[in-house]
Parts: structure tokens; sequence; C-alpha cells
């Protein structure tokens, strides 16, 4: 409260096709969609943890704005931001605004990697493959609270309130580009990656990077309860589109030439953090901590988590729920009708089966367990409140199958305690340390430091796109996932 996987937007934007500088030979965006942009990035920045203001998020738009110059849009009007996010990802939205997460920052390995994900970012806006899905991009880029979500579809089948509440409590409305579109920003972004003085074989070293990792975390998801948002992973990766990017840099005839600048980009990197930021909650294995709220539970085996900047989303076979938190003003009850009203957005009747209060772990609750009528079927709307103190409640809303009530997740709702000052602060970030290989160190030496329970070897491999059998050199730098000290 306030993840993975593919080079995606969430929406590009359709240049007007007349607005041409006369000074300068490029383009303008259509005034409309900047003005959209410039209302529209608080949001995004709120929903996705904040965003990079030092020297890291300066480089960042320096390299942004080096391979947009070639884009044939004014570079003037794009911007380039890094968000504290923990899903790796980059998108565009309307107006030329482009974010890229420290998560997927993490996952490269030098400058021209970089340059290629913001150049197929900007290669999407160049080209206007939003053109076709204007109509849907004229929709709010940003959803509302839960009941922006699912007042609308709760009336509209289970299903559809399910895959609703999976998704995050504030969300980029999202539009998928289609596999030719993909290639042509590939395209796009190779040629300003050559022309910008980069090599441009780092296209496919890069999408052969996520790649790895989305092998990786399908893995890693066999053991871990955090699932990747649907904003995420709406552009497909394969070894396909790693081929033709390799094709396509060789056809510039400057592959395996230009600049990389390795060391410059892992200075920058150096510090990051990986996973969840503390200040946002961490999750690890099926529990979900916040050491500055002071809480923990528990989701049942087999579900998954999402975390997002105000709520977490829960995700299962059996049902979903949402994990959030707000003031109150004494009365549970109260609280408890205002989640409901969000949910349904008052549209749709329910019919209330229980009606109690109980004590969970010292803390006081109050729970409705209510019925609705979809078009579906029947669907069970269960909340949970608990007082943490006279001001703020925080609460489970679920959905489950007509008749199951609070079923399958009895566990969890049982699950939430407040936590120790010990244990608050013993809950610190991960973060990337750039180190010098020395005279001994071995891959499986190295990997024994990563701050990560399983898979250590596995995550140093992919991390540093290294072979199985790689040999490391005294002096080469790597990456390692190590402890750092919280903000």
């Amino acid at each position: 409260m306030r993840k993975t996987l593919l080079l995606m937007s969430a929406a590009a934007v359709v240049a007007t096709p007349a607005a041409l500088s006369a000074q300068s030979g490029y383009r303008n965006l259509s005034s409309r969609y900047v003005q959209e942009a410039q209302r529209q990035h608080p949001q995004v920045i709120e929903e996705f943890g904040g965003a990079e203001t030092g020297a890291r998020g300066a480089y960042v738009e320096s390299i942004g704005r080096r391979v947009a110059t070639y884009s044939g849009v004014n570079p003037g009007a794009y911007r380039f931001t890094t968000l504290n996010s923990a899903v790796e990802n980059a998108f565009a939205v309307p107006g030329g605004y482009i974010y890229i997460t420290r998560q997927l920052m993490g996952l490269m390995n030098d400058e021209a990697e970089l340059a290629f994900v913001l150049g197929h970012e900007t290669g999407h806006i160049a080209a206007n493959h939003a053109q076709a899905r204007q109509a849907a991009s004229q929709r709010n880029a940003i959803g509302g609270i839960l009941g922006t979500i699912l007042g609308s579809v709760i009336g509209g089948g289970f299903g559809n309130v399910i895959g609703q509440l999976a998704q995050t409590g504030s969300q980029l409305n999202t539009l998928s580009f289609s596999r030719n579109q993909e290639y042509d920003a590939d395209r796009l972004g190779i040629s300003y990656l050559a022309r910008a003085g980069y090599d441009p074989a780092a296209s496919s070293t890069m999408l052969a990077a996520l790649g790895r990792a989305t092998a990786l975390q399908a893995r890693v998801q066999g053991r871990d309860s955090r699932s990747t948002p649907e904003w995420a992973t709406t552009h497909p990766n394969s070894a396909n589109r790693v081929a033709q990017a390799s094709q396509m840099a060789r056809q510039t005839g400057r592959a395996g030439t230009g600049l990389r600048n390795r060391d410059q980009f892992l200075n920058q990197l150096d510090g990051v953090f990986v996973d969840d930021d503390p200040a946002q909650g961490v999750i690890e294995g099926r529990t979900f901590v916040h050491p500055d709220l002071r809480l923990a539970f528990t989701v049942p085996t087999g579900y998954l988590m999402q975390n997002s900047t105000d709520a977490v989303s829960i995700q299962g076979s059996a049902g979903q729920a949402q994990f959030r938190g707000g003031r109150f003003s004494g009365s549970l009850q109260t609280y408890i009708q205002q989640r409901i009203q969000q949910l349904t957005g008052g549209r749709t009747q329910i019919q209330v089966i229980e009606n109690n209060r109980t004590q969970i772990n010292g803390l006081p609750v109050e729970y409705v367990v209510a019925r609705a009528q979809t078009s579906s079927g029947i669907v069970d709307v269960s909340v949970f409140a608990y007082a943490f103190d006279q001001n703020t409640a925080y609460d489970f809303t679920m959905l489950t199958r007509g008749g199951q009530g609070v079923g399958p997740f009895g566990s969890m709702v049982n699950s939430l305690r407040r936590i120790s000052a010990q244990e608050a602060t013993s809950i610190r970030p991960r973060v990337i340390d750039i180190y010098t290989v020395r005279p001994g160190d071995t891959v499986q030496s190295l990997a024994s430091r990563m701050a990560y329970s399983n898979f250590q070897a596995d995550r140093f491999l992919s991390l540093n796109g290294l072979a199985a059998n790689a040999r490391l050199v005294p002096g080469q730098r790597v990456k390692l996932v190590v402890y750092g000290q919280r903000r």
C-alpha cells in the first residue's frame, strides 16, 4: 500500500498532423493531449510511489531527450520520469509523458539499454500508434478508488467483478498495441539508438533481459504470493521479438559499435531500491507487512497479492479481496457502509446476511456479509473493518461466489495484527550494490550474498545477464541485491 514485465504504453499520443514548427522542422503534439498529460501527471506519480527528483531522475531525462531528438517530434514536448515502483515496466501517456520504473532500470546493464527502452516508448508516440485506439484513449487514463473500478461492473457478472477487483485501486487504463506496432516501436527505438550514437544491439540484449526476468518470475511465483498487475502485462515478449531486434540492429550497419556507457549507468544504478519500498509495505511470501503502519496479515495458500500506493489487492480461484485503510469517526458500521457504497456505486441492491462485531488479535472488529444478484449469478460481498485507533480503520473488502461468504478468506481476516517496534525496524529495503569482482570471487560466492532466501544464483545470473557457466574476472563490475537502509 501507499508490480512484470514488458515494455508497454498506457496510451500513446496522437499528434496533430499539421502542427509543424517552421524553425526546427519538428512537429508538435496536440495541445489537448499535452494538457491532459499535465493534469494526470500528479496522479500517476502518486499511484506509482513517487518520482526520482535528484541526479538519477535528471540522468534518465537526459538520455530520453537524447534519443527523442531523432523522433521527428519536438523533443521539448517529452517528459521522462523515473517512478518508485516495484513493477518492471515503462509506459507513455498522452501528451508526451514517458515513465520508467526503477525496477525495470535494475534489469539493465548499460546506458544503451536504457536508451532503447526510452526510444521504444518515444517511437509509439512518434508513430501515432494510438490513432486506431483513440476512442479508448479518450477515457480517463487514471481510474478512481474501488467504487470507480467496480461500480459500473458489479451488475455485469461475477467474472467481471473478480477481474476488476484484482487490479489496483487506482490504475492506468491501458491500451494493447498490435504485434506489428510493437515491432514498429522497436524499429524506431533502434533507429533513434543508432542515430544518437549508441550500440543498436542494446535493443536485443534489453529484450533478452526482460525475457529472463519473465521466466524467472514465473518460477519464483510458485513459492511467492506476488502477482503482476494487469497494466504490466499488455505486451507479449518472445524470443522472436529478440531475434527481430537483433536483425534490425544489424541492418543499421552499426551493431556492436557505438556507446554502451556501462560504467556511467552502473554508477547511477548504485543504491536503487529493488522490489518493495518499505514505505509502501512489503510482500514476503504470503505475508504483507507495513513497518510504518505497524501491521501485518497473511493471505491463504495459493492467493496472490498486488501492492499499490493505497491498497493491497488479493486474488485467487475462489474470490478476490482488497485491503485498504481510511479515516473514520468512531463508527465502524458507518465506515463499512461507505465501503459498500463505493463498491456498488449505489446501483446494486444488496441483502445483508450477517452483521456482527468481535475482536481479532486485540483489535475491535465489525463486519458485514451481504449478497447481491448479478446477471451471472449471486455474489457475496463481505467487509471486515478493524479499528486501529480513534481516527483510523483498516478493512478487507471481499467478493466470493454466492453462499461462500467470507469462506476462503477466513484465515486472512483472522491474521491481521499489529507488529512490534522491533519487527518494524527489522524490515529493510533491498538495494542494488555495484560490486567490483575480486580474485577468488565466483558466481556461487557472490550469489550467496543476494538478499533472498531462494533462487539466489538464478537471480544473480539473470540480473547480470550471465550464463550459468560464467566465470567472473577480477575488476569486472556486477550487480548484487543486498539489504540497505531505509530512507
